[in-house]
């Protein structure tokens, strides 16, 4: 470093080693001007920080030294004046004696020495006052700095109070917003509840007409029935006793001779005497011979070809009481009932909202259709209204079907759980939850017996008693990938039909839980967990939709074989339905994913 840096605004080399002493650093330590500069400045800086709060004391000190050396001052001072006063009056009293001898002095000695004291006497009250003033002076001071230190103490307190008070008004004006929300959102609150008192109010007085109704149509209802049981008494006697006459008729005809034995075989036929048509390719021969319930014809073609829904229709079900009516439930949350017999709409229901509805059943005057709202609808065919909304199942629910009777509904959902519901009330009530380890598809129940019978995410079957409420027969991992649907066999419910993801259909024998017959093949294609297939009437035959060609395969069970491959959906078919045929004989219904019905002659 040039010595040019040690310029006059650079700090003295005395600060510098006062530096040195304050940081503690040797003499022999060689630091450049710059570097001691900023320690001095550093230091300086601290001591300005530190000393800031004791500069009150400081000034009371300084002002209370410098009072103190100018008491000092002034008592040396007098001091002074004291001793000069002793030297005159030692002198005074040299020159007294010196002039002793002289008479003339005596008085001239005498009044001074009373003046001096008298002077003597002045100096010890002015020293005595002059003292006691300065100790007032400093007692003053020390009742100065006190007062100062306890003002200091006391602002230290206001600025803390004051700090305080302002921390407090700021609550209070949060707390006063906070008030006056509460007030808003109360009254809020208050219009709100008033607008749900009128709306609980108007709904009840629309409960209480609903009620009135609803009572007046049971009764109705009631009186119809009572009306159709008397006809239906009248009707049987009346069958009854044509039945005997009719007896007696073929009695007489087959005892009849000549022209009456003739006349009697012509009005009653002669069964022994037809000869059947066994030409199954002859489609129209086939169709004159059918014979309705459980003779089953084979499907031929399209009789009917219905748009049905205007979204993918997931469910096709015929009505369990013999009656020529389809359900259908789709996408597009409706169910919408056809007639067999023309292919026409009867009726539509709507669950409202946009959730699916995915499975349906119907059977009588009653309509039920369960979907992703977690709810199962149940409606009156007749009046086309609600009768109840069961709710209860925490997830969608994926399937539902009527007891015999109309009375009980059963339903599957995706939180592992069956239900059963009693709807034979004007208040529905959940009598019975069967609970399970996975996600039922399908169900079915025993026209026989109160069994009913779930088909599982996880491959297989599961058998429950409604009246004991137990697990009656557990089949595990019958298919892979899932049950889509399962059924039992007419008349003979120890027998069930099963359909699964692995695009195939399984006869099961309940009683020994063993496969009877494997039903596949190559084309045939199981896509969806609602895919459905079903028995022929008499249970010899087993059908199905394809999901991907939308060919319907029908098989024959006992053998195994295919029988019948149908191709007339454009798309995959979701769903199959084999009933019994009503009166019109139609028995054979499939759905697809374009929601396309096809009735099957």
């Amino acid at each position: 470093m040039s010595a040019g840096a040690w310029c006059p605004q650079h700090a003295p080399a005395t600060d510098h080693r006062f530096a040195r002493r304050k940081l503690g650093i040797a003499p022999n330590i060689r630091l450049s001007p710059e570097i001691m500069n900023d320690l001095y400045s550093l230091i300086e800086e601290r001591n300005r920080r530190e000393t800031l709060p004791f500069l009150s004391i400081h000034s009371s000190n300084a002002y209370l030294r410098n009072h103190v050396d100018t008491l000092q001052a002034r008592c040396e001072s007098l001091e002074r004046q004291y001793l000069e006063q002793q030297q005159i009056i030692a002198a005074q009293q040299q020159s007294i004696d010196l002039s002793s001898d002289a008479a003339a002095s005596t008085k001239i000695e005498v009044r001074l020495r009373e003046q001096i004291a008298k002077l003597q006497g002045d100096l010890r009250e002015k020293v005595q006052n002059e003292v006691k003033s300065a100790a007032e002076a400093i007692e003053a001071s020390n009742e100065l700095a006190k007062s100062k230190g306890e003002n200091a103490a006391q602002e230290a307190i206001i600025s803390n109070l004051r700090m305080e008070l302002a921390r407090c008004d700021g609550i209070i004006t949060h707390l006063q917003s906070e008030l006056e929300n509460s007030k808003s959102l109360a009254r809020l609150a208050g219009k709100q509840i008033d607008g749900l008192k009128d709306a609980i109010r108007s709904l009840q007085e629309e409960n209480d007409e609903i009620s009135k109704l609803n009572k007046r149509l049971v009764d109705e209802t009631v009186s119809d029935k009572e009306k159709m049981a008397d006809q239906l008494n009248n009707m049987n006697t009346t069958i009854e006793s044509q039945q005997k006459e009719v007896n007696m008729l073929r009695s007489y005809a087959k005892m009849g001779k000549g022209q009456i034995g003739g006349l009697f075989r012509g009005m009653l036929g002669d069964k022994n005497n037809s000869t059947p048509n066994t030409d199954k390719s002859n489609d129209a021969d086939t169709n004159l011979k059918r014979q309705w319930g459980e003779n089953t014809a084979l499907p031929s073609q399209p009789l009917y070809t219905i748009k049905a829904h205007r979204d993918d229709a997931s469910c096709v079900r015929y009505d369990g009481t013999n009656l020529n009516r389809v359900a259908t439930a789709s996408s597009d949350a409706t169910v919408r009932v056809f007639d067999t017999s023309n292919g026409h709409l009867e009726s539509t229901f709507s669950a409202g909202g946009r959730q699916p509805l995915i499975g349906v059943d119907i059977g009588g005057d009653i309509v039920c259709g369960c979907g992703a709202d977690k709810t199962c609808r149940v409606w009156h065919l007749q009046t086309k209204r609600m009768i109840h909304q069961l709710a209860g199942h925490s997830q969608k629910i994926t399937c539902v079907r009527l007891f015999p009777g109309e009375k009980s509904i059963i339903t599957g959902s995706a939180d592992r759980s069956i239900r059963l519901w009693d709807i034979s009330r004007h208040i529905y009530t959940q009598t019975t939850t069967f609970r399970h380890s996975s996600t039922s598809n399908c169900v079915d129940v025993c026209s026989e017996t109160s069994t009913a019978m779930s088909g599982h995410l996880d491959g297989g079957i599961r058998l429950w008693d409604a009246r004991t409420r137990d697990r009656a027969l557990d089949i595990p991992s019958l298919h892979e990938g899932g049950v889509t649907s399962v059924q039992f066999k007419p008349r003979k419910c120890h027998e069930i039909l099963t359909n699964g993801r692995d695009s195939t259909l399984k006869v099961v024998d309940a009683r020994t839980s063993t496969v009877i017959k494997t039903l596949s093949d190559r084309d045939f294609r199981t896509l969806t967990n609602q895919a459905s297939s079903s028995f022929s009437p008499n249970g010899a035959y087993a059908a199905a939709g394809s999901g991907d060609s939308g060919d319907i395969f029908v098989w024959n069970v006992l053998t195994g074989d295919l029988e019948k491959r149908l191709s007339s959906h454009q798309c995959g078919a979701l769903g199959l339905a084999w009933g019994m045929g009503g009166t019109n004989g139609q028995q054979v219904a499939s759905i697809d994913k374009s929601g396309v019905l096809i009735l099957w002659a």
